[in-house]
């Protein structure tokens, strides 16, 4: 029987290391033990290897330990489908039992697969309970490792503030006073009885849309509407006049409109700034920049400027003054908006919600590392069942692809399942438990394991009953929407970061220290452009065949959301304020509600009429 083991290794191109004798000889237990054939217990190996990424292809005695506890969690999971009424009870249960402080576990201890068991859409008595026994108890018995107190469970200072943001835009720690606001008059001032209307601007792509079809000619086109729009937009004004040919030789002063590109595959610098034309003006030439005369500018690639100077030698554009704000069509106005099913609800109360909303907004990832249990998500719908918001914002990704777990392909359900077992049924389970007078908005992230890797992207096509589409909603990202007439902008790819990455800056001699992350989401709204970045980052499946309608921002929205792994923040910032187009907006980064095997953070946004008003709070879970 050992020869026949070692038979089986060998013809599937393993060896058997070390101490072959002592290494048969507990293989051959295995298989005695489990009532396996070699061949069987071969097909085991192959898949422990393959889940442990072990290296080499020996069958080494220091494996075999953990081979032990694959075996034995296959014959588990055998014997739970078998019978489905069967508990098999551990070291775990006894844990459970034993800890008086993790009073959330309580949903566990009956037969792990009930709640899947239970019809859709059922809720339970128990006020917290749909919020708590909603995992699958394959994903928990393997993704937890038996460790039913994890990391996240354990941590300390639970939903501390440890931000508050005020009309002047300063940052401070937040007083007991503050607290008490928050959480008494600023709830009471709106009533959880109160259902918020919802209009979607624009949510393109439609779900089903073509994607990786985009040919070069899409890429020209896109780059070519941006710079002759812009160009346009600028000659509107009757401030610039035409846009001339920056690649002219000329002595005398010009304007022209192009795109900021460097000068080579490094990153931008000083030396290699290029500014290209579009075909009407220059036929699509380059021609360097130099910036020697400008005390203050804040560059990165694709960003579309307009520009005032001279070309004295025809080879270099020597800038006098610089405009980075590509000036609003008077035209320009907001698409007409899709009224969501149920609005007329809202609109009855319209007179007393106008421009008045409590909501929280969290980014993804929404489980730690560590596990698919998806504890975060669970505590953070927790959080809002005692707070009762108007609006509930998630933004992905959900189901992470760059998650441990996801990335080595060890879970025994696929990517659609945990997201309707772990996500989507909390939801539902919270928007019951609420009533029809709470709204979900659901965003994607092109990191989402289960939905098309593609920017922009279309929203999740959930084919939900028509009760639970009027609280539930999915967007595509990005998108643009409003709630009691307040608009929101919403963009799950991490711009910020990467300007932050390729963007250079000039500050005048003497000149204050600005803030670096407010510059960059005004260059956002300054574009037009939910990505104004060009050529796209790595790493972002950017498809221009869809771009061009669905990157762009007709105007500043009142409340611009860009989750981002930056230090999360939220800041009141101004464009065009020398302008009649003068606009105070929201800039919201909830950082991830997850961080490792940790906690992370999230917002609450209370917005009151203005930013004068508005306030908000971050929030660590």
């Amino acid at each position: 029987m050992e020869e026949e083991i070692r038979a089986e290794f060998e013809g599937s191109g393993f060896t058997i290391g070390g101490d072959s004798a002592q290494i048969l000889s507990t293989l051959l237990t295995y298989c005695v033990n489990y009532k396996m054939s070699p061949a069987d217990l071969v097909s085991n190996w192959e898949v422990y290897y393959l889940n442990r990424q072990l290296d080499g292809l020996k069958v080494e005695s220091s494996y075999l330990d953990g081979f032990l506890s694959h075996l034995q969690n296959e014959v588990k999971e055998k014997l739970i489908k078998e019978e489905t009424d069967l508990h098999i009870y551990s070291s775990n249960d006894v844990d459970m039992l034993l800890s008086n402080t993790h009073t959330d576990e309580e949903g566990f201890l009956g037969t792990p697969s009930t709640k899947q068991e239970k019809p859709h859409g059922e809720s339970s008595n128990s006020e917290l309970t749909p919020l708590t026994t909603e995992r699958p108890s394959s994903i928990r018995a393997a993704k937890t490792n038996g460790d039913r107190i994890t990391p996240f469970a354990q941590r300390v200072n639970k939903f501390t503030q440890h931000y508050v943001l005020n009309a002047d835009n300063v940052a401070s720690e937040p007083s007991k006073d503050d607290v008490e606001t928050s959480e008494d008059e600023l709830i009471r001032r709106i009533q959880p009885s109160q259902k918020c209307t919802l209009q979607v601007q624009r949510s393109k792509p439609e779900p089903g849309c073509r994607f990786m079809y985009d040919r070069m000619e899409d890429r020209f086109n896109y780059l070519e509407d941006r710079i002759g729009r812009s160009a346009r937009l600028f000659s509107a004004t009757g401030l610039c006049g035409q846009p001339a040919d920056a690649t002219l030789a000329s002595e005398e002063n010009m304007f022209a409109v192009g795109m900021v590109i460097c000068d080579g595959e490094g990153r931008l610098n000083e030396k290699s700034i290029l500014l290209q034309g579009s075909v009407e003006h220059s036929r699509g030439q380059r021609v360097r920049l130099d910036l020697k005369d400008i005390n203050q500018f804040s560059l990165f690639p694709g960003q579309v400027v307009g520009i005032e100077g001279h070309n004295p030698s025809g080879h270099c554009f020597v800038a006098s003054k610089l405009t980075d704000s590509i000036p609003i069509s008077v035209d320009d106005q907001l698409p007409c908006a899709k009224k969501q099913a149920g609005d007329h609800e809202g609109h009855q109360n319209s007179n007393t919600l106008s421009r008045v909303l409590s909501s929280v907004i969290a980014a993804g990832p929404f489980t730690t590392t560590d596990n698919l249990s998806f504890e975060p998500l669970q505590e953070l719908l927790s959080y809002a069942c005692r707070k009762q918001p108007q609006l509930l914002i998630l933004m992905g990704p959900f189901i992470d692809s760059d998650h441990p777990e996801i990335k080595k392909g060890t879970s025994d359900q696929s990517f659609h399942d945990i997201f309707h077992f772990e996500i989507l049924r909390k939801l539902q389970d919270f928007t019951q438990y609420l009533g029809h007078n709470v709204r979900v908005i659901l965003v994607p992230s092109v990191r989402d394991a289960h939905h098309d890797a593609v920017f922009p992207q279309p929203a999740f096509d959930l084919h939900l009953s028509e009760d639970i589409t009027q609280q539930i909603t999915c967007l595509s990202n990005p998108s643009l929407f409003s709630s009691n007439e307040i608009q929101f902008g919403c963009c799950t790819v991490d711009i910020l970061k990467q300007l932050s990455g390729d963007e250079i800056s000039r500050k005048p001699p003497g000149g204050k220290a600005t803030d670096r992350i407010g510059r960059l989401a005004t260059h956002i709204v300054k574009q037009q452009s939910y990505y104004p970045l060009y050529p796209p980052a790595a790493g972002v499946p950017m498809d221009f065949s869809l771009a061009k309608e669905a990157l762009e921002i007709p105007s500043a929205p009142d409340v611009l959301l860009l989750p981002s792994d930056l230090a999360p923040s939220v800041k009141v910032l101004s464009v065009n304020e020398d302008t009649e187009e003068h606009k105070r907006f929201i800039c919201v980064n909830p950082g991830r509600l997850s961080k490792g095997i940790g906690g992370g953070t999230f917002v609450e946004l209370y917005y009151n009429e203005d930013t004068e008003k508005t306030k908000a709070f971050i929030m660590r879970i």
